[in-house]
């Protein structure tokens, strides 16, 4: 009996650590499978981490980038702003020495041989030029006739541009009692009145003769020079000219030598109308300079009588001194 109680006590002792091995496998691969997910779990962190790490690094690297361009554009700017303050400090010291000059300048003006001088010079000028045109206008005067005229003048410039009819409803202006109409030098005919012509003819001449004298009283060199001849009197227009020549000549030089002028008649000579016209276009050319000069405009391209008239009556109004 003792002897099964032993056996039995030394199997059971045999039995005992066969199974608390069995209970340590069973805890061992739990322990496994926790440090696993515990593993598993942070790499899964780490790589989130390692991703926002290299956006942060791609965010840097971009914000570096813009910082070194606008690094250079504040130095591009600082550059040229500069420039513009060098610049404005060289223009504000030329204005202050253009001020200077300026007072200077004043100052002179004030004196007894500056602004006031001049004043008086220009108004004794003036005076002396009206004067002058008073003797022109007494040797060649300008009236109107009485009574309305039957006749409308076509204000239409060289340049196609029309201003409308305006009718002479003051009656005509005569030059030492000669009227000038234009219907001759537009349209020559078998029925036309010679002698109508021939007025004409002369009191273009007269008005040729005025001007001539009034150019040079007012100081302006007229565009289209005169040849005067009374009834025969004839404009120039100057127009280059240039004949084959060889090619060792310059061209400025060909130019300047070979520069003629065409005269046309201030008369109908023959039945040339066309050069006739031309010449009377001319003719009033040199008294619209004339009265752009005193700061009026032309009445029209064929009023001739009417714009020598408005010239004489603006010189020898005493708002011409004074202007």
């Amino acid at each position: 009996m003792e002897s099964f109680f032993c056996s039995e006590i030394s199997h059971r002792e045999e039995a005992k650590p066969a199974a608390e091995t069995r209970l340590s496998y069973s805890a061992g691969g739990q322990n496994f499978g926790q440090v696993s997910a515990e593993s598993l779990r942070r790499t899964n962190e780490l790589e989130e981490m390692r991703q926002r790490l290299e956006a942060r690094k791609l965010l840097v690297d971009k914000t570096s980038i813009a910082c070194k361009v606008t690094e250079q554009d504040v130095k591009e700017k600082e550059e040229n702003l500069s420039a513009e303050v060098r610049s404005l400090l060289v223009g504000g010291t030329t204005l202050s020495v253009a001020k200077s000059k300026l007072q200077e300048s004043n100052c002179q003006l004030e004196g007894e041989s500056g602004y006031a001088h001049l004043k008086i010079v220009t108004n004794k000028l003036r005076k002396r030029q009206q004067f002058m045109v008073s003797l022109v206008s007494f040797i060649y005067p300008l009236k109107i006739e009485a009574g309305p005229s039957q006749d409308q003048e076509l204000e239409s410039f060289p340049g196609g541009s029309r201003l409308g009819t305006k009718p002479m409803s003051q009656g005509s202006v005569r030059i030492l009692g000669l009227p000038f109409s234009m219907a001759p030098f537009t349209k020559m005919s078998f029925f036309t009145d010679k002698k109508e012509v021939q007025k004409s003819a002369t009191a273009l001449g007269y008005v040729a003769h005025a001007v001539f004298l009034l150019a040079p009283y007012l100081g302006v060199p007229i565009r289209y020079p005169l040849r005067l001849g009374g009834s025969k009197t004839y404009i120039r227009d100057y127009a280059p000219y240039i004949e084959p020549s060889s090619s060792d000549i310059s061209p400025i030089s060909t130019l300047s030598q070979n520069t003629k002028f065409v005269e046309f008649p201030l008369f109908l000579d023959g039945q040339d109308t066309t050069r006739a016209a031309y010449a009377v276009f001319l003719l009033n050319k040199n008294i619209e300079q004339l009265l752009n000069f005193v700061g009026e405009n032309s009445l029209g391209p064929r009023q001739v009588l009417a714009n020598l008239k408005e010239l004489i009556r603006i010189i020898q109004s005493p708002n011409y001194i004074d202007s």
